[in-house]
């Protein structure tokens, strides 16, 4: 195995749920030649990859299909915050969760639905409905692996100022 190939193993395995653009600027490797090696990694079974709202996150084969798709959303900033606080608060309505983040209700509920459809977290039957966590010891120790790059945070909230000028606009 080349060199490039066996440091992007080795990221992937210290970095579960790392997405593609972070890959190549972490190890400093040209767009095509990440794309490359990733692509053999996959077909070799070395890597497996998560698509997940646009973005690739790679892991190594062995992380339990849960833990791979909620690493992938803790890898994000305002899914991350809404994991955080359930985490932090127990079950809560998404009005709540909305006031306390500061966060457009709409935002909250799409983060919401979307965590739901992935069994990371639950609605209530009720009305006024509240949200938990679907795994919370799990949750928490996956949310220890997470550290967020500077990067991620900034495109992160490119996207929270641009859904906020839609929901303005509405």
């Amino acid at each position: 195995m080349s060199d490039t190939r066996a440091r992007i193993r080795r990221h992937v395995r210290d970095t579960p749920g790392v997405h593609f653009n972070r890959i190549g600027r972490d190890l400093e490797i040209a767009t095509g030649q990440a794309q490359y090696h990733l692509r053999r990694l996959v077909r070799d079974g070395e890597l497996v990859v998560e698509r997940i709202g646009g973005r690739a996150h790679y892991f190594d084969p062995t992380v339990d299909p849960w833990d791979r798709r909620t690493l992938a959303f803790l890898r994000r900033e305002t899914a991350r915050e809404i994991v955080v606080c359930l985490h932090a608060a127990g079950p809560t309505r998404p009005s709540a969760l909305a006031d306390d983040l500061d966060l457009a209700r709409s935002t909250v509920s799409w983060h919401v639905s979307t965590l739901a459809d992935h069994g990371i977290v639950e609605k209530s039957p009720d009305r006024p409905m509240t949200v938990s966590l679907a795994r919370p010891d799990r949750t928490a120790a996956l949310l220890n692996e997470v550290s967020p790059s500077l990067p991620d945070r900034i495109v992160d909230r490119f996207v929270r100022t641009v859904d906020s000028l839609f929901d303005a606009d509405g």
